[in-house]
């Protein structure tokens, strides 16, 4: 486990979260946002990161609090993130956590609001997976991102996606090399259109897309064309749509590529709670599994 490189996945996701935050549910910019900006749907200020970065750190507060995944910390985690910002936090992961909330088990409430809504492919559960990879060896993540995913999102192929960015994650902060890390997460992933997307990913333009699989291809496919931490954000949120996601995954992809010095110290300077993430980045890290 490299700190460096686990620390720049964390923040990575975060900076990745608050840089397109302004810009998620538009269409893209005529000139390219390239700085840390303001506005939005939800009239955010320079910085502020929304539930992609709460989610995340929920679940690192609950690995590193249990020494390893458990669905009923990471749920009651989950609500009081919430409850700090609700306005973020999309309709399939607003419905499970409110019968949660209620007393329903974790994985009953995902399961009544996929039925309910006929389906849960969204892309809550990929965004705020990274903390997995960070913590565990490649050859723990897939199982335990399945069971992380599936406290909000019942689909399994919104676990599979989780799965798969998760697993890069895991072997880029142990070393691996980019082309690595992607050919051994795409052996390991089990969904088939995530796989035939991700195979050639070249083939499909990248669509920033609140589905599971479409986010996953999209932010991986930016990532492994970045040749900068910085090419991998900028490129990832100005393709609008569920930018701050798509910028998240991407920038948890590229910290843990390229590290945390790789991160722009002017972003870095305007992050909301920037030292308390910064400190629960490092808390995952040395808590991290080999």
């Amino acid at each position: 486990m490299h700190e460096v490189l686990a620390v720049g996945a964390f923040i990575g996701l975060a900076i990745g979260d608050a840089m397109g935050a302004p810009l998620e549910g538009l269409p893209p910019r005529p000139v390219a946002v390239t700085e840390m900006s303001g506005g939005g749907v939800h009239d955010t200020l320079p910085g502020t990161y929304t539930d992609d970065t709460l989610q995340a750190s929920a679940l690192a507060a609950t690995l590193v609090g249990c020494g390893g995944f458990d669905p009923n910390d990471f749920s009651r985690r989950l609500v009081r993130a919430y409850h700090t910002a609700p306005q973020f936090f999309g309709p399939t992961s607003r419905a499970v956590l409110d019968l949660i909330e209620g007393g329903v088990a974790p994985e009953a409430a995902a399961r009544m609001v996929h039925e309910e809504k006929g389906g849960s492919r969204s892309n809550g559960s990929v965004m705020r997976g990274i903390p997995i990879g960070i913590f565990y060896p490649p050859e723990e993540v897939r199982e335990v991102s399945l069971a992380a995913s599936r406290v909000t999102h019942f689909d399994p192929a919104a676990g599979e996606a989780s799965a798969f960015v998760n697993r890069m994650v895991s072997g880029l902060c142990r070393g691996e090399e980019a082309e690595t890390a992607f050919d051994r997460a795409l052996a390991a992933c089990r969904d088939t259109e995530l796989r035939e997307l991700l195979g050639d990913y070249r083939a499909h333009p990248p669509e920033p897309s609140l589905d599971a699989v479409l986010a996953t291809h999209c932010a991986v496919r930016v990532f492994m064309e970045a040749a900068s931490f910085r090419d991998a954000v900028v490129g990832a949120i100005n393709l609008g749509g569920d930018a701050d996601t798509v910028g998240a995954i991407a920038g948890g992809l590229a910290g843990a590529r390229f590290g945390y010095e790789a991160i722009p110290a002017a972003w870095l300077a305007a992050l909301q709670d920037r030292e308390e993430l910064i400190d629960r980045a490092r808390q995952l890290a040395r808590a991290s599994w080999p």
